[in-house]
């Protein structure tokens, strides 16, 4: 299982067990510990995580620029259920880059809840440091 960048797992070998079954039932209940130790919802379903790429720092909200139209906004993502991702925008011209954004958030975290049963954490986002232009010298 992948969750927040962090990978886990464990083998349960059926010769531990009495049966291939109950290594089944054995890493199912593993799994279902673990996620409630990280804080992972319980579901079958993918959780999107926070990549390097998201500058929002909210999982599912980007923000976007349409050049041609000259339109600015935050884009919302989600999924209702699996393979039909859904999308709806908050224009930053109308409400402004604070209001916007607010309104993003509070939509994702609607939708967080109706499909997970609660709002996820967020997750700091690790940006890794650009190198510097200048050569150090010896």
């Amino acid at each position: 299982m992948k969750y927040n960048g962090q990978i886990y797992a464990k083998f349960f070998s059926d010769s531990h067990y009495d049966s291939r079954k109950e290594s089944l039932q054995a890493a199912v209940e593993y799994r279902d510990q673990l996620e409630k130790q990280i804080g992972k919802p319980r579901t079958e379903r993918v959780v999107a995580s926070i990549t390097g790429r998201n500058h929002s720092g909210i999982r599912g909200v980007q923000r976007i620029t349409r050049t041609a139209a000259g339109y600015r906004a935050y884009q919302v993502s989600w999924s209702p259920e699996p393979g039909k991702p859904m999308r709806t925008s908050v224009s930053i011209d109308k409400y402004g880059e604070k209001e916007a954004l607010r309104r993003a958030i509070e939509i994702r975290q609607e939708k967080e809840l109706e499909i997970y049963g609660r709002v996820l954490p967020p997750k700091p986002v690790k940006r890794k440091r650009r190198k510097s232009a200048r050569q150090s010298t010896p």
